[in-house]
């Protein structure tokens, strides 16, 4: 576990930009158990690919013009149940951090797991946002 004090900049990142921090596992069973419409969900991480390349393409997803009607972060290593929680619900996917997750009327449609985040761009993840947006968070006419 990571002292908080440490983190919250890392935190702020996100929560300055829209995100909504979940600290514990109520707030995650609270946003995500009967979920309507869609909502991104970003786990945290104090590690460099989450500051270079998770972060930064999460936000940068959020400013195309298909986005989720929600967006939420908890922090691995900080806010252990909420974490321990929201991997409840990315479940098939093992525990990952960073990872990126969308979700529509409580079902994960879109994961982004550590493993695609190490070694590609913000910009390459945020397009693979970008395509998950377009596909999960347009509205029917």
């Amino acid at each position: 576990m990571y002292p908080r004090e440490l983190t919250i900049p890392m935190e702020k990142d996100l929560t300055d930009f829209g995100f909504t921090a979940l600290s514990s596992a109520e707030d995650v069973n609270q946003v995500l158990e009967n979920q309507t419409g869609t909502a991104l969900l970003v786990v945290n991480s104090v590690c460099g690919c989450a500051a270079a390349n998770a972060r930064p393409a999460a936000k940068m997803a959020l400013q195309f013009s298909n986005k989720p009607n929600q967006a939420f972060t908890v922090f691995a290593g900080v806010d252990k149940e909420a974490t321990a929680q929201a991997r409840n619900f990315l479940l098939p996917y093992p525990p990952s951090s960073p990872s990126i997750a969308l979700f529509k009327d409580g079902r994960l449609v879109h994961m982004i797991e550590r493993l695609q985040i190490e070694g590609r761009s913000a910009e390459m993840i945020a397009n693979s946002l970008k395509a998950a947006f377009d596909e999960h968070c347009t509205v029917s006419v």
